[in-house]
């Protein structure tokens, strides 16, 4: 499955990239669907697993949350989205590797729909980038310019915006097109067939959750506890005043904490590696001994990264393992080899007995597994 982006990846990102819409006629040659309907519903009932049900009744809307035990008789105007499909469907993961040009920790998770006709989630504005691939069926899009639009909540699981008129691109999507769609501009898809979609998001951290975050490791880790002083305080007056240097000495207090950088790039590493859904773990029973990791690298049996999860280091760093926001020490080569591949060369894992007890933990506690024949 080959990914046809128009000029290459080069000069899609250099044109439309966080820049303007983009609708990719045959995108994807050939294109077959990695699951289907029943596929999809199956993982709906999953407790584990994030899922939506969203009907549309005239103007009225409803949102149900899974896990589902029954699904809708009627055969319109309802849609059924799962997330983070990629984590439990092995089937999927050729649809996530067609994004191997990005970094990875921009990618977010894969989102499959499956509409019956009329069925969508109605007109809203993501504040990310989105990827969507049509698969069986036919779904209308149409995509508008940024503009303010009013929030509109129809039901308080569900925000959209006013309809918008003007659209920017306005098409049915057939199997293997693909709609790109970068931060801000408005859309609605609402499908003419049965039909399944595949929505690849990219993470776009906002400065609030990037604070929210850091804020919680300060508080877990008892960090910068240092208090506002004042050793040179003189009587005054004005005792209603915050005077200019008590106000740069409580300025001091925060850039102290921005300052300090190898907490900071810590605190990126972790929270970047960390899933934003459930992994489909299975801690390995009977555990394995560094003995045996070792011999089955030797042997050159294919090691896997579980589906999901993260596997991330820092530039400059790279003697840190970050996985699913925890941090792990390794020798550079091997956190590097484990963070680029899904399939990690298992002759230069070989060639590092000093990063066997760490392997072995993790793949023990499930985030990579052996294939063995």
């Amino acid at each position: 499955m080959k990914l046809a982006l128009p000029g290459g990846t080069q000069a899609f990102l250099a044109e439309y990239w966080q820049k303007k819409p983009c609708l990719i006629k045959g995108g994807i040659q050939n294109f077959a669907d990695p699951l289907d309907a029943n596929d999809l519903a199956g993982l709906a009932m999953e407790a584990e697993v994030e899922s939506r049900l969203v009907v549309r009744m005239g103007e009225n809307w409803d949102v149900q949350h899974g896990p589902f035990e029954t699904f809708p008789s009627t055969d319109k105007d309802w849609t059924l989205l799962v997330q983070a499909v990629d984590h439990w469907f092995e089937q999927s993961q050729a649809l996530m590797g067609l994004f191997d040009f990005m970094p990875r920790w921009r990618i977010d998770d894969l989102m499959v729909s499956f509409s019956v006709p009329g069925g969508g989630v109605g007109p809203h504005v993501d504040q990310y980038d989105v990827f969507i691939i049509q698969g069986e069926g036919k779904r209308r899009w149409r995509v508008g310019d940024k503009q303010p639009l009013k929030s509109k909540t129809p039901h308080p699981s569900l925000l959209q915006v006013e309809p918008f008129e003007t659209a920017l691109i306005d098409a049915e999507m057939a199997p293997g097109d693909i709609l790109y769609i970068p931060p801000g501009f408005p859309h609605e898809g609402y499908a003419i067939t049965p039909a399944l979609n595949y929505s690849v998001g990219f993470r776009a951290p906002s400065g609030r959750d990037l604070l929210t975050h850091f804020a919680d490791l300060a508080i877990d880790e008892e960090r910068y506890n240092h208090r506002y002083s004042d050793p040179d305080l003189r009587p005054r007056d004005k005792t209603g005043e915050i005077t200019l240097p008590e106000l740069n000495r409580l300025k001091s207090n925060l850039t102290q904490i921005f300052d300090d950088e190898a907490t900071l790039y810590r605190f990126f590493g972790l929270y970047l590696s960390e899933a934003k859904h459930e992994l489909d773990l299975a801690p390995c029973e009977p555990a394995y001994h560094q003995e045996e990791v070792s011999q089955l690298l030797e042997a050159g049996v294919p090691l896997y990264r579980l589906a999901g999860a993260r596997a991330l280091y820092l530039a400059g760093v790279a003697d840190t393992l970050f996985v699913d926001g925890e941090a792990f020490a390794l020798p550079q080569g091997v956190a590097e080899a484990l963070a680029n591949s899904d399939a990690p060369d298992t002759a230069l894992l070989a060639a590092q007995p000093q990063a066997l007890e760490v392997l072995t933990r993790l793949i023990n506690r499930g985030y990579f597994f052996f294939e063995e024949a």
